[in-house]
């Protein structure tokens, strides 16, 4: 396995490319590293083959192969916690650069094997455009009869669609998050239903929609200051943002003239990953080996911990996303339980996903305002601000009950402080950031 030193290599050619002008990430932490229990199996050995012969980051394929994967297989594969059952669909988002990411790069790189494991799946069943939820069921929607009296019989007005795999690719995600802020749009829920993997309907009386048994995975592609522009309180409380992986991505090197994968190598994956898919097609039920178990019970406990703000809202399914990985993983390898390593390899995931969430959120809140006199707090240090100066920063548009808000927000989080000084009338409220 050669993927540590391809991820030397982009990280050396990542400087070059930063210092010859480009610009570089926005964040101010650093660069979340991702662990080489990731690059586990079949999955692994896509990467090194791919990575020396495209600038698309090692990352970004590594995740793609595996949302892929897991719509190729479709629905039957499961691992079930008490009543809920956890499917193959994964749900991503790729967080870099509008053009240096290489975001597009990565998604074409791993089509290109899987394109070769199930060419019908590529054609007929990836698709893209987020715009409604009812366009979305439409995609999977379930048989349509209606009684017709004159032959006093049912027959089919709408045959449906007989497969249920949907592969979702939203090359500009920001989009689908802005209709989601429209008045009506059911788009929000429907996503969040999708993942759950339950039955999918509308209530609307003229064209009532439904699917059942839906398998719908999703990829998007978005810049990091889209992402935390778009993404409020109330997509992030409503649990829209915890179903999704949150993945940073970058150009990992600079090829002028493209690179040189030798074909044969991709046939040999991707016959590979045609025996993988025609394996887990024909699981059901998947448990974890006792290695496996053990390994879970030393770290649930530090996955399902509550985080505060709007990081601890955004990674709130830690636990669910961790074992579809595994699941994934799994199956990659032919087995039909999930041992010690393939949970190895999906917490190594997570553990990446949750790092590049936290470049993003890891200082917000979700509400905007409070989020805006956070920042300005921030900035002013010890000197603290005023109510009118906060009233300003605001470009005195905000009332002062929504700046009584979220001040009280920011305080409960202990996140700020205030103090005030006799003026001969009105006492001077001055607030100023904690640990300042």
């Amino acid at each position: 396995m050669n993927v540590k030193k391809a991820q030397t290599r982009a990280a050396d050619a990542d400087v070059d490319i930063e210092q010859s002008g480009s610009v570089p990430w926005s964040g101010g932490d650093q660069w979340p590293a991702i662990d080489d229990a990731a690059f586990h199996g079949l999955v692994g050995d896509v990467v090194s083959t791919i990575a020396p012969h495209t600038e698309a980051d090692p990352v970004a394929i590594l995740i793609q192969v595996l949302v892929m994967f897991g719509n190729v297989v479709g629905r039957l594969p499961h691992y079930q916690v008490e009543a809920d059952q956890h499917h193959l669909n994964l749900f991503c988002v790729l967080v870099g650069q509008s053009a240096k990411g290489r975001k597009g790069t990565s998604g074409s790189r791993a089509r290109s094997i899987m394109q070769m494991a199930d060419e019908v799946w590529l054609n007929e069943r990836m698709k893209g455009g987020l715009s409604s939820g009812e366009g979305l069921i439409a995609e999977v929607r379930d048989e349509v009869e209606q009684w017709d009296p004159k032959a006093q019989e049912l027959r089919v007005v709408d045959p449906g669609v007989a497969d249920k795999r949907l592969m979702v690719s939203e090359a500009e995600f920001s989009s689908a998050l802005a209709v989601m802020e429209r008045p009506g749009n059911t788009l929000s829920s429907i996503v969040r239903k999708a993942w759950d993997g339950g039955k999918l309907s509308t209530l609307t009386r003229n064209s009532p929609l439904c699917a059942t048994d839906p398998h719908i995975s999703i990829i998007g592609h978005i810049t990091e200051d889209e992402l935390r522009a778009r993404i409020n309180r109330t997509e992030a409380a409503n649990g829209f943002a915890n179903r999704f992986l949150f993945v940073a991505v970058r150009r990992s090197k600079c090829l002028p003239h493209g690179g040189s994968l030798d074909e044969a190598e991709t046939l040999i994956l991707a016959e590979r990953m045609k025996e993988a898919v025609a394996f887990a097609k024909r699981v059901g039920r998947v448990e974890m080996t006792d290695s496996a178990r053990q390994l879970w019970e030393s770290v649930y406990a530090h996955l399902s911990a509550e985080q505060p703000g709007l990081l601890g809202a955004v990674t709130a399914r830690a636990e669910a996303q961790t074992i579809r990985l595994a699941l994934a993983y799994a199956l990659l390898d032919r087995h039909d339980a999930i041992d010690a390593q393939h949970l190895k390899a999906a917490l190594a995931v997570w553990e990446y996903c949750d790092a590049s969430a936290a470049r993003v959120f890891g200082r917000l809140l979700g509400d905007p305002v409070a989020d805006e006199i956070l920042a300005a707090l921030r900035h002013a240090g010890g000197v603290g601000l005023t109510r009118t100066l906060i009233r300003d920063v605001l470009g005195k548009h905000k009332t002062a009950d929504r700046i009584n808000a979220a001040l009280a927000l920011l305080a409960g989080k202990g996140l700020v402080r205030w103090s005030s000084a006799s003026t001969g009338g009105r006492p001077a409220e001055t607030w100023y950031i904690n640990g300042a």
